[in-house]
Protein backbone atom coordinates (compact mmCIF):
# COMPACT_ATOMS: atom_id res chain seq x y z
CA UNK A 1 0.00 0.00 0.00
CA UNK A 2 1.19 3.51 -0.80
CA UNK A 3 2.98 5.00 2.40
CA UNK A 4 0.28 8.32 1.95
CA UNK A 5 -2.43 5.90 1.92
CA UNK A 6 -1.41 3.65 4.74
CA UNK A 7 -0.90 6.59 7.31
CA UNK A 8 -4.55 8.43 5.98
CA UNK A 9 -6.23 5.47 6.69
CA UNK A 10 -4.10 5.41 10.22
CA UNK A 11 -5.50 9.04 10.84
CA UNK A 12 -8.86 7.79 10.14
CA UNK A 13 -8.80 5.24 12.29
CA UNK A 14 -7.79 6.85 15.12
CA UNK A 15 -10.14 9.68 14.40
CA UNK A 16 -12.77 7.21 14.49
CA UNK A 17 -11.66 6.06 17.93
CA UNK A 18 -11.14 8.88 19.16
CA UNK A 19 -14.49 10.25 17.87
CA UNK A 20 -15.94 7.04 19.85
CA UNK A 21 -14.16 7.57 22.55
CA UNK A 22 -15.36 10.77 23.04
CA UNK A 23 -19.19 9.86 22.17
CA UNK A 24 -18.91 7.44 25.03
CA UNK A 25 -17.89 10.32 27.63
CA UNK A 26 -20.61 12.13 26.68
CA UNK A 27 -23.35 9.52 26.67
CA UNK A 28 -21.94 8.95 30.54
CA UNK A 29 -21.55 12.25 31.33
CA UNK A 30 -25.43 13.04 30.22
CA UNK A 31 -26.81 10.39 32.09
CA UNK A 32 -24.73 11.56 35.41
CA UNK A 33 -25.98 15.12 34.44
CA UNK A 34 -29.31 13.94 34.27
CA UNK A 35 -28.80 11.85 37.75
CA UNK A 36 -27.61 15.28 39.62
CA UNK A 37 -30.38 17.37 37.65
CA UNK A 38 -33.11 14.46 38.77
CA UNK A 39 -32.08 14.68 42.44
CA UNK A 40 -31.60 18.67 42.71
CA UNK A 41 -35.13 18.49 41.49
CA UNK A 42 -36.59 16.63 43.93
CA UNK A 43 -34.75 18.77 46.43
CA UNK A 44 -36.40 21.68 44.88
CA UNK A 45 -39.61 20.40 44.77
CA UNK A 46 -39.31 18.78 48.49
CA UNK A 47 -38.47 22.68 49.60
CA UNK A 48 -41.35 24.13 47.58
CA UNK A 49 -44.10 21.40 48.76
CA UNK A 50 -43.27 21.17 52.62
CA UNK A 51 -43.27 25.07 52.66
CA UNK A 52 -46.59 24.73 51.39
CA UNK A 53 -48.15 21.58 53.15
CA UNK A 54 -46.92 23.86 56.74
CA UNK A 55 -48.53 27.38 55.72
CA UNK A 56 -51.71 25.23 54.69
CA UNK A 57 -51.76 23.15 58.07
CA UNK A 58 -50.89 26.51 59.87
CA UNK A 59 -53.90 27.73 57.76
CA UNK A 60 -56.16 24.95 59.12
CA UNK A 61 -57.74 24.99 55.50
CA UNK A 62 -57.91 22.21 53.04
CA UNK A 63 -58.43 19.77 55.85
CA UNK A 64 -59.29 16.03 54.62
CA UNK A 65 -62.53 14.57 56.36
CA UNK A 66 -60.82 11.14 56.97
CA UNK A 67 -57.48 12.36 58.48
CA UNK A 68 -56.01 15.85 60.01
CA UNK A 69 -53.73 16.33 57.23
CA UNK A 70 -53.73 19.41 54.80
CA UNK A 71 -53.31 19.02 50.99
CA UNK A 72 -50.91 21.59 49.52
CA UNK A 73 -51.92 23.38 46.07
CA UNK A 74 -48.86 22.23 44.61
CA UNK A 75 -49.48 21.90 40.64
CA UNK A 76 -48.53 26.21 39.59
CA UNK A 77 -46.56 27.81 37.79
CA UNK A 78 -44.42 28.06 40.88
CA UNK A 79 -43.89 24.51 40.91
CA UNK A 80 -43.43 23.95 37.29
CA UNK A 81 -40.30 26.47 37.33
CA UNK A 82 -38.36 24.38 39.26
CA UNK A 83 -38.98 21.36 37.92
CA UNK A 84 -36.35 20.49 34.77
CA UNK A 85 -37.34 19.96 31.33
CA UNK A 86 -37.73 16.03 30.49
CA UNK A 87 -38.55 15.34 34.32
CA UNK A 88 -42.08 14.49 35.70
CA UNK A 89 -43.13 14.76 39.69
CA UNK A 90 -45.31 12.33 41.21
CA UNK A 91 -47.07 13.48 44.49
CA UNK A 92 -49.12 11.09 47.25
CA UNK A 93 -50.53 12.96 49.64
CA UNK A 94 -51.78 10.24 52.60
CA UNK A 95 -53.86 7.60 50.97
CA UNK A 96 -55.15 9.65 47.56
CA UNK A 97 -54.15 8.58 44.50
CA UNK A 98 -50.77 9.96 42.92
CA UNK A 99 -51.02 12.71 40.67
CA UNK A 100 -48.31 13.63 38.07
CA UNK A 101 -46.88 16.51 36.94
CA UNK A 102 -43.84 16.52 33.76
CA UNK A 103 -42.34 19.61 33.01
CA UNK A 104 -41.83 20.77 29.53
CA UNK A 105 -41.89 17.67 27.67
CA UNK A 106 -42.71 19.42 24.34
CA UNK A 107 -40.13 21.66 24.70
CA UNK A 108 -37.50 18.32 24.21
CA UNK A 109 -36.43 18.63 20.37
CA UNK A 110 -37.22 15.87 17.96
CA UNK A 111 -36.67 11.71 18.97
CA UNK A 112 -33.85 10.18 19.07
CA UNK A 113 -33.08 7.34 16.20
CA UNK A 114 -34.42 4.11 17.43
CA UNK A 115 -30.89 2.27 17.07
CA UNK A 116 -29.26 5.10 19.32
CA UNK A 117 -32.35 4.33 21.85
CA UNK A 118 -31.31 0.78 22.16
CA UNK A 119 -27.69 1.11 22.72
CA UNK A 120 -28.98 3.54 25.22
CA UNK A 121 -30.94 1.33 26.82
CA UNK A 122 -28.73 -1.77 26.97
CA UNK A 123 -25.98 0.80 28.61
CA UNK A 124 -28.08 1.77 31.38
CA UNK A 125 -31.18 -0.74 32.01
CA UNK A 126 -32.85 1.79 34.02
CA UNK A 127 -33.72 6.04 34.22
CA UNK A 128 -32.84 8.20 37.26
CA UNK A 129 -35.22 7.84 39.63
CA UNK A 130 -35.65 9.54 43.06
CA UNK A 131 -37.43 9.44 45.96
CA UNK A 132 -38.18 11.76 48.99
CA UNK A 133 -40.53 12.18 51.94
CA UNK A 134 -42.87 15.58 52.51
CA UNK A 135 -41.66 16.38 55.83
CA UNK A 136 -39.49 13.94 57.76
CA UNK A 137 -41.43 15.36 60.70
CA UNK A 138 -44.88 13.47 59.84
CA UNK A 139 -44.47 10.14 57.81
CA UNK A 140 -48.14 9.86 56.83
CA UNK A 141 -48.01 13.76 54.95
CA UNK A 142 -46.92 11.85 51.46
CA UNK A 143 -43.96 11.10 49.19
CA UNK A 144 -42.39 12.61 46.32
CA UNK A 145 -40.84 10.91 43.31
CA UNK A 146 -38.88 12.34 40.53
CA UNK A 147 -38.40 10.46 37.32
CA UNK A 148 -36.68 11.20 33.88
CA UNK A 149 -38.98 10.73 31.42
CA UNK A 150 -37.69 7.62 28.94
CA UNK A 151 -38.47 9.51 25.71
CA UNK A 152 -36.94 12.96 26.60
CA UNK A 153 -33.96 11.31 28.73
CA UNK A 154 -32.77 9.65 25.64
CA UNK A 155 -33.69 12.78 23.71
CA UNK A 156 -31.39 15.16 25.87
CA UNK A 157 -28.33 12.83 25.56
CA UNK A 158 -28.64 12.34 21.48
CA UNK A 159 -28.92 16.25 21.49
CA UNK A 160 -25.58 16.35 23.53
CA UNK A 161 -23.80 13.68 21.44
CA UNK A 162 -24.84 15.11 18.32
CA UNK A 163 -23.90 18.35 19.09
CA UNK A 164 -20.26 17.12 20.06
CA UNK A 165 -19.85 14.67 17.38
CA UNK A 166 -21.07 17.11 14.66
CA UNK A 167 -18.09 20.28 16.33
CA UNK A 168 -15.75 16.87 16.64
CA UNK A 169 -16.58 15.97 13.37
CA UNK A 170 -16.14 19.03 11.87
CA UNK A 171 -12.81 19.33 13.74
CA UNK A 172 -11.33 16.38 12.52
CA UNK A 173 -12.33 16.80 9.12
CA UNK A 174 -10.25 20.57 8.97
CA UNK A 175 -7.30 18.36 10.74
CA UNK A 176 -7.75 15.43 8.58
CA UNK A 177 -7.38 18.12 5.22
CA UNK A 178 -4.14 19.77 7.43
CA UNK A 179 -2.59 16.18 8.03
CA UNK A 180 -3.15 15.56 4.63
CA UNK A 181 -1.20 18.54 3.36
CA UNK A 182 1.44 18.22 5.61
CA UNK A 183 1.67 14.51 5.15
CA UNK A 184 2.32 14.64 1.45
CA UNK A 185 4.48 17.57 1.89
CA UNK A 186 6.94 15.80 4.37
CA UNK A 187 6.30 12.37 1.94
CA UNK A 188 7.80 14.82 -1.45
CA UNK A 189 11.81 13.63 -0.59
CA UNK A 190 10.51 10.15 -1.01
CA UNK A 191 9.44 10.37 -4.01
CA UNK A 192 12.73 12.28 -5.12
CA UNK A 193 15.19 9.04 -3.19
CA UNK A 194 12.82 6.79 -5.26
CA UNK A 195 13.98 8.73 -8.82
CA UNK A 196 17.43 8.79 -7.64
CA UNK A 197 17.19 5.15 -6.91
CA UNK A 198 16.01 4.65 -10.47
CA UNK A 199 18.36 6.73 -12.22
CA UNK A 200 20.65 4.83 -10.22
CA UNK A 201 19.35 1.62 -11.41
CA UNK A 202 19.63 3.03 -15.05
CA UNK A 203 23.33 3.25 -14.12
CA UNK A 204 23.84 7.12 -13.42
CA UNK A 205 26.43 7.08 -11.07
CA UNK A 206 26.96 10.22 -11.09
CA UNK A 207 23.72 11.47 -9.96
CA UNK A 208 23.54 12.75 -6.28
CA UNK A 209 20.75 13.29 -4.16
CA UNK A 210 20.22 16.31 -2.85
CA UNK A 211 20.29 17.66 1.17
CA UNK A 212 16.75 17.48 2.73
CA UNK A 213 15.27 19.25 5.92
CA UNK A 214 14.06 16.09 7.68
CA UNK A 215 16.74 14.49 9.27
CA UNK A 216 15.65 10.72 8.57
CA UNK A 217 15.68 11.59 4.53
CA UNK A 218 18.72 13.70 4.99
CA UNK A 219 20.69 10.45 6.28
CA UNK A 220 18.50 8.33 3.45
CA UNK A 221 19.98 10.46 0.72
CA UNK A 222 23.70 10.18 1.99
CA UNK A 223 23.61 6.70 1.93
CA UNK A 224 22.42 6.54 -1.09
CA UNK A 225 24.83 9.28 -2.64
CA UNK A 226 27.84 7.02 -0.65
CA UNK A 227 26.29 3.91 -2.07
CA UNK A 228 26.28 5.37 -5.57
CA UNK A 229 29.85 6.63 -5.09
CA UNK A 230 31.23 3.00 -4.10
CA UNK A 231 29.08 1.63 -6.89
CA UNK A 232 30.82 4.14 -9.66
CA UNK A 233 34.01 3.42 -8.17
CA UNK A 234 33.33 -0.61 -8.51
CA UNK A 235 31.80 -0.59 -11.56
CA UNK A 236 34.57 1.44 -13.17
CA UNK A 237 37.02 -1.06 -11.98
CA UNK A 238 34.86 -4.01 -13.52
CA UNK A 239 35.01 -2.33 -16.58
CA UNK A 240 38.36 -1.48 -16.59
CA UNK A 241 39.07 -5.44 -15.37
CA UNK A 242 37.01 -6.80 -18.24
CA UNK A 243 38.70 -4.32 -20.91
CA UNK A 244 41.99 -5.68 -19.97
CA UNK A 245 40.63 -9.33 -19.80
CA UNK A 246 39.78 -8.83 -23.38
CA UNK A 247 42.72 -7.16 -24.55
CA UNK A 248 44.32 -10.44 -23.09
CA UNK A 249 42.49 -12.32 -24.24
CA UNK A 250 42.57 -10.91 -27.76
CA UNK A 251 46.72 -11.25 -27.15
CA UNK A 252 45.70 -15.33 -25.87
CA UNK A 253 43.97 -16.04 -29.19
CA UNK A 254 46.89 -14.61 -31.50
CA UNK A 255 49.81 -16.26 -29.37
CA UNK A 256 47.38 -19.95 -29.80
CA UNK A 257 46.46 -18.92 -33.97
CA UNK A 258 50.81 -18.59 -34.42
CA UNK A 259 51.02 -21.86 -32.57
CA UNK A 260 48.74 -23.49 -34.00
CA UNK A 261 49.83 -22.24 -37.34
CA UNK A 262 53.29 -22.50 -37.00
CA UNK A 263 53.47 -25.83 -35.15
CA UNK A 264 49.89 -27.61 -35.90
CA UNK A 265 50.03 -26.31 -39.70
CA UNK A 266 53.71 -27.77 -40.40
CA UNK A 267 52.91 -31.03 -38.95
CA UNK A 268 49.94 -31.70 -41.00
CA UNK A 269 51.89 -29.68 -44.11
CA UNK A 270 54.47 -32.86 -43.25
CA UNK A 271 51.73 -35.52 -42.70
CA UNK A 272 50.65 -34.20 -46.31
CA UNK A 273 53.85 -34.54 -47.94
CA UNK A 274 54.71 -38.20 -46.40
CA UNK A 275 51.34 -39.69 -47.48
CA UNK A 276 51.86 -38.48 -50.64
CA UNK A 277 55.63 -40.21 -50.65
CA UNK A 278 54.08 -43.49 -49.48
CA UNK A 279 51.52 -43.55 -51.92
CA UNK A 280 54.13 -42.97 -54.92
CA UNK A 281 56.46 -45.88 -53.83
CA UNK A 282 53.66 -48.23 -52.66
CA UNK A 283 53.33 -48.92 -56.44
CA UNK A 284 53.39 -53.02 -55.79
CA UNK A 285 51.07 -52.71 -52.78
CA UNK A 286 47.90 -51.30 -53.61
CA UNK A 287 46.35 -51.59 -50.03
CA UNK A 288 49.44 -49.24 -48.69
CA UNK A 289 48.43 -46.64 -51.55
CA UNK A 290 44.92 -46.57 -50.47
CA UNK A 291 45.84 -46.01 -47.09
CA UNK A 292 48.11 -43.17 -47.60
CA UNK A 293 45.17 -41.92 -49.81
CA UNK A 294 43.21 -41.68 -46.67
CA UNK A 295 45.68 -40.69 -44.53
CA UNK A 296 45.89 -37.60 -46.89
CA UNK A 297 42.32 -37.06 -47.09
CA UNK A 298 41.64 -36.80 -43.41
CA UNK A 299 45.04 -34.73 -43.42
CA UNK A 300 43.33 -31.95 -45.81
CA UNK A 301 40.24 -31.69 -43.88
CA UNK A 302 42.19 -31.55 -41.31
CA UNK A 303 43.83 -28.39 -42.76
CA UNK A 304 40.34 -26.95 -43.32
CA UNK A 305 39.12 -27.39 -40.45
CA UNK A 306 42.86 -25.74 -39.00
CA UNK A 307 42.06 -22.99 -41.54
CA UNK A 308 38.38 -22.13 -39.90
CA UNK A 309 39.66 -21.91 -36.41
CA UNK A 310 42.41 -19.85 -37.40
CA UNK A 311 39.85 -17.64 -39.43
CA UNK A 312 38.09 -17.39 -36.11
CA UNK A 313 41.59 -16.43 -34.02
CA UNK A 314 42.93 -14.29 -35.55
CA UNK A 315 42.52 -10.86 -35.60
CA UNK A 316 45.66 -9.86 -37.84
CA UNK A 317 43.18 -9.01 -40.74
CA UNK A 318 41.46 -6.79 -38.88
CA UNK A 319 44.76 -4.80 -37.87
CA UNK A 320 46.04 -5.26 -41.55
CA UNK A 321 42.98 -4.84 -43.66
CA UNK A 322 41.09 -2.73 -41.70
CA UNK A 323 37.74 -3.09 -40.21
CA UNK A 324 35.07 -2.70 -43.44
CA UNK A 325 37.16 -4.97 -45.46
CA UNK A 326 37.10 -7.45 -42.34
CA UNK A 327 33.88 -7.47 -41.77
CA UNK A 328 33.27 -7.88 -46.00
CA UNK A 329 35.62 -11.18 -45.78
CA UNK A 330 33.80 -12.61 -42.55
CA UNK A 331 30.73 -12.30 -44.77
CA UNK A 332 31.96 -13.94 -47.68
CA UNK A 333 33.66 -16.64 -45.62
CA UNK A 334 29.93 -17.45 -44.14
CA UNK A 335 28.00 -17.07 -47.65
CA UNK A 336 30.94 -19.61 -48.41
CA UNK A 337 30.07 -21.87 -45.84
CA UNK A 338 26.53 -22.00 -45.48
CA UNK A 339 25.31 -21.75 -49.43
CA UNK A 340 22.71 -22.32 -50.87
CA UNK A 341 20.89 -22.82 -47.74
CA UNK A 342 21.55 -18.89 -46.35
CA UNK A 343 22.76 -16.17 -47.77
CA UNK A 344 24.38 -13.36 -46.04
CA UNK A 345 24.48 -9.15 -46.36
CA UNK A 346 26.66 -6.80 -45.31
CA UNK A 347 25.93 -2.57 -44.91
CA UNK A 348 28.34 -0.02 -43.87
CA UNK A 349 26.76 3.18 -43.24
CA UNK A 350 30.01 5.88 -42.53
CA UNK A 351 33.08 5.54 -42.10
CA UNK A 352 34.85 3.34 -40.22
CA UNK A 353 38.44 3.55 -41.09
CA UNK A 354 39.78 6.08 -37.60
CA UNK A 355 37.94 3.69 -34.97
CA UNK A 356 39.84 3.32 -31.99
CA UNK A 357 41.35 -0.49 -32.07
CA UNK A 358 39.93 -1.68 -29.15
CA UNK A 359 36.48 -0.49 -30.59
CA UNK A 360 37.20 -2.14 -34.14
CA UNK A 361 38.21 -5.18 -32.49
CA UNK A 362 35.19 -5.47 -30.38
CA UNK A 363 32.61 -4.82 -33.49
CA UNK A 364 34.40 -7.58 -35.02
CA UNK A 365 33.82 -9.72 -32.50
CA UNK A 366 30.48 -8.98 -31.86
CA UNK A 367 29.29 -9.56 -35.64
CA UNK A 368 30.94 -12.79 -35.44
CA UNK A 369 29.35 -13.82 -32.91
CA UNK A 370 26.33 -12.64 -33.77
CA UNK A 371 26.62 -14.15 -37.45
CA UNK A 372 27.60 -17.52 -35.51
CA UNK A 373 24.19 -17.55 -32.88
CA UNK A 374 22.12 -16.68 -36.32
CA UNK A 375 22.92 -19.93 -38.08
CA UNK A 376 23.55 -22.13 -34.81
CA UNK A 377 20.03 -21.05 -33.12
CA UNK A 378 18.02 -21.46 -36.45
CA UNK A 379 17.65 -21.91 -39.74
CA UNK A 380 17.71 -18.09 -41.27
CA UNK A 381 17.44 -17.98 -45.24
CA UNK A 382 18.25 -14.34 -45.20
CA UNK A 383 20.81 -12.63 -42.72
CA UNK A 384 22.20 -9.22 -42.29
CA UNK A 385 24.90 -7.56 -40.80
CA UNK A 386 24.53 -3.54 -40.42
CA UNK A 387 27.52 -1.19 -38.76
CA UNK A 388 26.65 2.18 -38.89
CA UNK A 389 28.85 5.13 -37.67
CA UNK A 390 25.98 7.87 -36.42
CA UNK A 391 27.59 11.57 -35.34
CA UNK A 392 25.22 12.97 -33.16
CA UNK A 393 26.86 14.08 -30.30
CA UNK A 394 30.18 12.57 -29.36
CA UNK A 395 29.27 9.59 -32.22
CA UNK A 396 28.33 6.20 -31.67
CA UNK A 397 28.94 3.11 -33.89
CA UNK A 398 25.83 0.50 -33.73
CA UNK A 399 25.78 -3.04 -34.86
CA UNK A 400 22.91 -5.01 -35.74
CA UNK A 401 22.86 -8.89 -37.50
CA UNK A 402 19.11 -9.62 -38.28
CA UNK A 403 17.39 -13.12 -39.69
CA UNK A 404 14.44 -14.71 -40.47
CA UNK A 405 15.67 -18.15 -38.50
CA UNK A 406 12.75 -17.92 -36.19
CA UNK A 407 13.36 -18.15 -32.63
CA UNK A 408 12.94 -16.37 -29.38
CA UNK A 409 14.34 -12.89 -27.98
CA UNK A 410 13.22 -14.20 -24.37
CA UNK A 411 14.51 -17.64 -24.89
CA UNK A 412 17.55 -16.32 -26.29
CA UNK A 413 17.90 -13.67 -23.24
CA UNK A 414 17.93 -16.62 -20.50
CA UNK A 415 20.15 -18.70 -22.72
CA UNK A 416 22.85 -19.59 -20.25
CA UNK A 417 25.43 -20.03 -23.13
CA UNK A 418 28.21 -17.46 -23.41
CA UNK A 419 28.12 -16.09 -26.57
CA UNK A 420 25.37 -13.50 -26.05
CA UNK A 421 27.00 -13.01 -22.32
CA UNK A 422 30.57 -12.30 -24.09
CA UNK A 423 28.76 -10.00 -26.33
CA UNK A 424 27.41 -8.65 -23.23
CA UNK A 425 30.24 -7.72 -21.29
CA UNK A 426 32.19 -5.89 -24.60
CA UNK A 427 29.65 -3.75 -24.79
CA UNK A 428 29.33 -3.09 -21.00
CA UNK A 429 32.81 -2.38 -21.13
CA UNK A 430 32.81 0.33 -23.83
CA UNK A 431 30.13 2.01 -21.94
CA UNK A 432 27.32 0.78 -24.58
CA UNK A 433 23.60 -0.85 -24.61
CA UNK A 434 22.49 -4.16 -25.90
CA UNK A 435 19.19 -4.79 -27.14
CA UNK A 436 17.62 -7.85 -28.13
CA UNK A 437 14.31 -8.31 -29.68
CA UNK A 438 11.73 -9.38 -32.21
CA UNK A 439 12.06 -8.66 -36.28
CA UNK A 440 9.88 -9.75 -38.55
CA UNK A 441 10.12 -13.51 -38.71
CA UNK A 442 13.48 -13.88 -36.51
CA UNK A 443 15.27 -12.13 -33.83
CA UNK A 444 17.54 -8.50 -34.24
CA UNK A 445 20.55 -7.96 -31.72
CA UNK A 446 21.43 -4.53 -31.54
CA UNK A 447 24.40 -3.27 -29.83
CA UNK A 448 25.12 0.82 -29.62
CA UNK A 449 28.96 1.73 -28.82
CA UNK A 450 29.88 5.39 -27.84
CA UNK A 451 32.86 6.35 -29.21
CA UNK A 452 33.54 8.67 -26.58
CA UNK A 453 33.70 6.27 -23.19
CA UNK A 454 30.59 7.01 -20.94
CA UNK A 455 31.53 4.65 -18.50
CA UNK A 456 31.81 5.67 -14.86
CA UNK A 457 34.40 7.27 -13.27
CA UNK A 458 35.49 6.87 -9.68
CA UNK A 459 33.42 9.34 -7.45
Amino acid sequence: MNLFVNLMVRLVGVVVICLGCVVGWVVVDTHRALETETAATADRVVQILENLYWRQLLWSSGLLTDQLLPIPEWQTLGTMKVVSPGLCVTFRAGTESPRVLCSQLDAIESPAPHWFKQVYEAVYSSYPVVHRSLTPRIKDAGAIIVNADPGAAVCQVWRQVYIVVSVAAMLAWGIGILAALVIGYSLMPARTIIGGLRRLERGEYRYRLPGFRTVEFNHIARAVNDLTGRLAETTAQRLELTNRLFQVQEEERRALARDLHDEFGQCLTGVTALAAAIEAGAEERPDLAQDARSIATITKRMSTTLRGALARLRSQEVDELGLEASLAQLVAGWNVKASPQSVFHLDVVGDLADLPMSITLSIYRIAQECLTNAVRHGKPRDVRLLVERHCLGQGAVSVSVEDDGGGSPAQLNTNTGFGVLGIRERVAALGGSLSIGQAGKGIRVSALIPLMRTAPEPA
